[in-house]
Formats: C-alpha cells, sequence, structure tokens
C-alpha cells in the first residue's frame, strides 16, 4: 500500500506515473506476488485526474488504509521487513531511468471524454484539428489562496523564486497565434490576468469554462507546453508532449522529469552577482552553490539575484520550438558545437560538486539528457 501524492498536480501525475513505469520494467518490486493498494491524501488538486488513476490502479478508502500504513510504520522502527509492505511514491519525480518516453501513459481518456474534450475546444472556437499550447507561468496565487486550508499556502513562500511574469509572455502569445496556434494561459486563482486583444490567446485560467476536467485534456493534447517547470506540465509530461521550459530553476535539476526527450527546450532564469551585476557563468552558478537551490533564502545567502527572461527571448525560444516540430528549423554548425559544449560543462560541474537529489539521498540529479538548452 502506499498514499499518492493528490495534493499537487505535479506530484500526483509525474510520481504516480514514473512508479507505474518502475513497476512496468521491475525496478524495486518484490520478487513474490504482490497487489498493489493505494489512498489518497485528504485535498486532491485535481476530481479528473483522480478519475482517471482509480481506473488504472486500486485505490481504497484513507480511513481503512491509513491506519494500517501508520501501524506498519511503527513495527518497521523494529522490524525492517516491514518496510516492503510500503509502496514508495513519495517525492520520487526524477526521471533517472528515463522510462516516460519508452513506455505509453499510464491513463488515458474514455471515448465519451475524447467527444467531450473536442466539444469544449470548439466552443473555446478552436476548428477540428486547430494547433494549440499551453501556457503556465507560475504565481503565488495557487498555494496562497486556492488550498490555504489545506496547506497552509503562506509555508511555500520560499518557492517565490521560480514565480514569474505572465507580461512577459504576450509577445510570445501573439507570435504563436501569428502562426496559427491557440494560446491556452492554464493555472487556477492566478494572480493577474493574461492581456491580449488577440482572439487566439485564451487566458483559460480566468475562464468560466475552465474545468478540472480540461486542465488534463488541454495538457495531454496540446502541440506543447510552455512551462517555468511548476507542476502544471507534468501532465504534458506524461501524456509525451514537447515541453519549452522557460525561466526555469533550480539550474542544477532542470532535467528531473523530462530529461531523455529530444523535443524539450531550455531556458533559466539568469542569475546574477548582487554585487558587481556581472551574469554568472555555469560554473559559477555551481560553485555559488545555487545549481539546486529550493528556497529562496538560499539565493539571497549566496548574493545571487535571478532575473526572467526577456519577452524577447521567450518569444525566440517558441518560434524555435515551432519550427523545430513542424521540421523548418535550420541547425547551424556554431548551434551544434554551442551544444555539446553547454552540456559537457554542465556535466562536469555536476560531477565536480558530487550533486544528488536534494530529496531523495545518493540519487543523481539526472538521468541521460537528450533535450536542448
Amino acid at each position: 500500500w502506499g498514499e499518492l501524492i493528490s495534493g499537487r498536480i505535479g506530484h500526483f501525475s509525474v510520481n504516480t506515473e514514473l512508479y507505474c513505469c518502475k513497476r512496468d520494467v521491475g525496478i524495486n518490486s518484490p520478487s513474490q506476488k504482490y497487489l498493489d493498494l493505494f489512498y489518497l491524501k485528504k485535498y486532491v488538486c485535481n476530481k479528473q485526474l483522480e478519475k482517471m488513476w482509480r481506473r488504472s490502479l486500486i485505490v481504497l478508502p484513507a480511513w481503512l488504509l491509513r491506519p494500517l500504513s501508520r501501524v506498519n510504520r511503527f513495527f518497521c522502527l523494529f522490524i525492517s521487513s516491514f518496510k516492503e509492505h510500503e509502496i514508495a511514491i513519495n517525492d520520487k519525480d526524477s526521471n533517472i531511468h528515463n522510462l516516460i518516453d519508452k513506455l505509453p501513459a499510464h491513463i488515458s481518456f474514455t471515448d465519451k471524454e475524447e467527444l467531450k474534450g473536442k466539444e469544449i475546444l470548439k466552443k473555446f472556437g478552436l476548428a477540428k484539428d486547430a494547433k494549440f499550447v499551453c501556457l503556465h507561468v507560475r504565481d503565488s496565487g495557487y498555494l496562497s489562496r486556492h488550498i490555504k486550508h489545506e496547506y497552509m499556502g503562506e509555508r511555500y513562500q520560499y518557492h517565490n523564486h521560480r514565480d514569474g511574469d505572465i507580461d512577459k509572455y504576450v509577445l510570445a502569445a501573439e507570435e504563436l497565434a501569428r502562426r496559427e496556434y491557440y494560446v491556452f494561459r492554464m493555472g487556477i486563482n492566478v494572480l493577474k490576468p493574461l492581456k491580449s486583444s488577440n482572439p487566439k490567446v485564451i487566458d483559460y485560467a480566468n475562464s468560466d469554462m475552465r474545468s478540472d476536467f480540461m486542465d488534463i485534456y488541454l495538457g495531454a493534447k496540446c502541440n506543447f507546453f510552455i512551462s517555468q517547470g511548476s507542476g502544471m506540465d507534468a501532465v504534458s509530461v506524461i501524456f509525451h508532449r514537447p515541453i519549452a521550459y522557460i525561466s526555469h530553476v533550480p539550474f542544477g535539476n532542470f532535467m528531473r522529469k523530462h530529461n531523455n526527450n529530444k523535443k524539450t527546450l531550455v531556458l533559466t532564469k539568469h542569475h546574477i552577482n548582487k554585487k558587481n551585476q556581472q551574469e554568472l557563468t555555469i560554473s559559477e552558478i555551481f560553485s555559488t552553490n545555487v545549481a539546486s537551490a529550493f528556497e529562496t533564502k538560499e539565493y539571497e545567502l549566496n548574493n545571487v539575484e535571478l532575473e526572467e527572461n526577456s519577452p524577447e527571448e521567450i518569444r525566440d525560444l517558441v518560434v524555435e520550438m515551432d519550427e523545430r516540430l513542424n521540421g523548418c528549423w535550420i541547425e547551424k554548425k556554431e548551434d551544434s558545437s554551442l551544444q555539446k559544449k553547454f552540456w559537457s560543462i554542465y556535466e562536469e560541474n555536476i560531477k565536480r560538486m558530487k550533486l544528488s537529489d536534494p530529496i531523495i539521498p545518493n540519487q543523481p540529479l539526472n538521468g541521460k539528457i537528450k533535450s536542448r538548452f
């Protein structure tokens, strides 16, 4: 038995999918016959995702399994073999075995749900086979307002360095609209509206048609997802959709979930030395101890200021993604050379600093990296 991390959409999606992938290939699975039983946290972030996992897994009431789990953990203090009964899912969302893109998704839509999704897309103005992308820019609205009753959102202020400004993405969204894409701004309880007069740029997060169902449907069906590396993109990860990561931090482990997808593109925030206002090099980012920093105070203590990518940088990245997916991107020799140089320096620093996963002791930060910076 094990508790699904149902309170956060990123963990509810990727952690559960990774467990299913590992189970399929026999990683960390018992040698004898076994039965997986799951239960949910009190708060469930997305009812549609819950419904889909219930179709694939055996999910029993928490009042039945949680007490059993607690008693078992007590006995684990004295008898180590009792640990064999626990399914290890908590916070293990690192795709170090590069399994997600090798195996089909473990959840799917029913025929009725497929029809429902297409009908709602039509209501948004999309014709059959219209191209669309999802855009999610992280802010503190969801944690501080939407689920404060469960998590006390103020506890999550240490994540504020990951936040972004939706205004910086308007240029990219309107460029995509010019290229015949619809753009759905994702999110719940966002702090700012997406301001664009283009009818193809849809502030779905503030729409009356936003729903748990469409959150999952859009993420699973989009041509690609534009994200800062927050939980919303996890649905696209498990459904094998390309992702353009923008203003992503931490620098040292932006590849934990989707490192083996050749179509993934990545930009991180600029790291500025507060003392001289100079941008840090790759090696300097690692040397200043912020490469795997998960808390805002870690950047402050190391005199590093994070600066978002500019609207022009964001536009250029989504244009590159569009042209790569459509097969019209022209790869220059210099581009190829710089990619090799970047990843060589990046991986050398990972080894030099002996960095491992900040959540799981002694686990590597990344699997085999195929994505492009």
